[in-house]
């Protein structure tokens, strides 16, 4: 049995931020093998996307963000910037990287929010070497806050998902995947398909992928965040849309339980070893991460006090082979990872104060073998990336 000493971490916060959170957030177990160290790529501009593949094609994860107008190109180990694309009115707050035109290498997807804009930009043959080339994927949605990829009609290529939340534009308060043409350098826009046919109201936000009810087709999930800008009351749940055996036509809609004021991001995984398909989910513009348990949907509390965890990652941090999660909240200014006992019980483990972020990403930055954590901050101005401490099960026995 490893036993690790738990040691308590003392996070300091504004007199704004102090009021609103609970002692336990003050007291988040932290073991001696759990300090990640914090490496910084770019500094001075609210960041809102950072996303890495190797775009050099030197074997290491390079990093494109964007921010201040400017699409950025940060190639690794050192981190020299290379201005990709500095289109005005992009404004890029999302983002997604795979081989769109098949040549071998990752391209970059970026996306506005309003009003709605996809955009691939293609990898040249040397990508630090003037801008690269830009093409629409789509400008019909509207209310972009978030693009994911995954196979939707498993034909063996990426898809791209996006929602189009806002109540107004030719796709209302609707969601989306999106087919890359045959031809994708000479085609107008790609292939559009409304899974969520004006069925997600309330402003909603990021996309989890994967099949819930064991059919073999994957399902699509989605969150809504309500609030002040949504005067209806429309939003503020969790949700997930049931793939039909034909993926063009519009999913069926299944609700989960209760009303979650701020909801952001929702991604499917077995949370408790029983070998059904869980959800874990993020309040980001709220309080807090919880997890619904199938098939009865269950909520369970796995944090109550971070505040605006708006973005989220569902993944293996410790290599132990059950699945944990990561959230950098904005408000309150904290990066954490939450340890599953792989029962679907939650440790809290505080790794980075005084960042912020709207987006991170879970991607082995180093080659070591275990998952780091990449940042987009938005607040705290900057990229930035965590080092795991924890070894891969291979690594280990390697070593």
């Amino acid at each position: 049995m490893n036993r690790r000493r738990r040691h308590v971490l003392r996070v300091v916060f504004s007199p704004s931020i102090m009021s609103l959170l609970a002692i336990g957030m003050l007291a988040c177990p932290v073991s001696a093998d759990d300090m990640w160290t914090r490496h910084v790529i770019h500094e001075g501009e609210a960041t809102y996307v950072a996303i890495a593949a190797d775009f050099t094609g030197d074997g290491r994860p390079d990093v494109i963000s964007h921010s201040g107008g400017k699409t950025r190109l940060f190639v690794a180990p050192e981190w020299s910037e290379h201005i990709i694309d500095e289109t005005p009115g992009y404004g890029f707050i999302h983002g997604e990287t795979f081989d769109v035109d098949g040549d071998g290498d990752p391209d970059f997807i970026g996306a506005r929010y309003m009003p709605g804009l996809i955009v691939w930009l293609e990898r040249p043959d040397d990508p630090t070497a003037g801008p690269w080339t830009a093409r629409i994927v789509d400008d019909q949605l509207n209310g972009i806050h978030g693009v994911l990829i995954g196979d939707v009609d498993q034909d063996g290529k990426l898809d791209l998902l996006a929602n189009s939340a806002q109540p107004a534009g030719p796709h209302p308060n609707s969601a989306a995947w999106l087919k890359v043409p045959p031809e994708p350098r000479r085609a107008e826009r790609w292939m559009r398909f409304i899974f969520a046919d004006q069925d997600a109201p309330g402003l909603s936000h990021y996309l989890g992928f994967g099949d819930v009810n064991g059919d073999g087709r994957p399902d699509i999930a989605l969150a809504a965040k309500g609030g002040e800008e949504d005067p209806l009351g429309l939003g503020e749940w969790f949700a997930w849309w049931e793939a039909p055996n034909d993926p063009r036509l519009p999913f069926k809609k299944h609700r989960l339980p209760g009303r979650h004021p701020g909801a952001t991001n929702i991604q499917q995984a077995d949370l408790n070893g029983d070998g059904k398909v869980d959800f874990l989910a993020s309040c980001g513009h709220g309080r807090g991460l919880v997890w619904f348990e199938s098939p009865s949907w269950e909520v369970h509390e796995i944090n109550t006090d971070l505040l605006a965890p708006h973005c989220l990652q569902v993944v293996d941090l410790d290599g132990d082979g059950d699945i944990d999660a990561a959230t950098c909240a904005y408000e309150s200014e904290v990066v954490a990872w939450f340890e599953n006992d792989g029962r679907g019980g939650f440790t809290t483990h505080v790794i980075g104060q005084n960042q912020a972020a709207y987006d991170i990403r879970a991607i082995d930055m180093d080659g070591d073998g275990d998952l780091d954590l990449l940042i987009a901050g938005q607040n705290s101005n900057n990229v930035v990336w965590y080092e795991n401490p924890h070894s891969s099960p291979v690594r280990s026995k390697a070593n």
